[in-house]
């Protein structure tokens, strides 16, 4: 079985989101994952010197998933907005995936809670390197 497909195993619900629409906003709360199933999504984090866009991502791409891995529970580091026209997003179980993920080694689970704080720091780093460049 393809990655794509053990993801899409997850799809509980889906959600259509119209162009320029937020998705998750930066320093919200929430524990939803989604998949993007068509469409795309511009990832965004604010700076001291305005909104820097970290990603642009498209079918298959998983949002939500540092604020459901790191440390600081359920607190999204950056905004999901709809990009080029509406979204299809497909919301991903939630409770299974915590049952999972709660099952495996703690050891691991250190290891990733510390690779999502590495991506947030990296990601925080370089909006700022390209907000001092504006």
């Amino acid at each position: 079985m393809g990655e794509d497909q053990i993801v899409y195993a997850y799809v509980v619900d889906e959600e259509i989101h119209p162009d320029k629409a937020v998705i998750i906003q930066e320093g919200s709360k929430s524990d939803l994952v989604f998949v993007i199933l068509d469409g795309r999504v511009k990832i965004k984090k604010r700076t001291s010197r305005g909104t820097v866009t970290l990603a642009t991502l498209k079918q298959g791409d998983i949002l939500g998933e540092i604020a459901f891995l790191s440390s600081e529970e359920g607190l999204h580091s950056a905004s999901a907005v709809a990009s080029a026209g509406p979204v299809r997003l497909g919301l991903l179980d939630i409770h299974r995936m915590r049952r999972e993920y709660e099952s495996i080694d703690p050891k691991l689970k250190g290891l990733v809670r510390t690779l999502m704080e590495r991506i947030k720091k990296t990601n925080e780093r370089v909006c700022e390197l390209v907000a001092e460049e504006r």
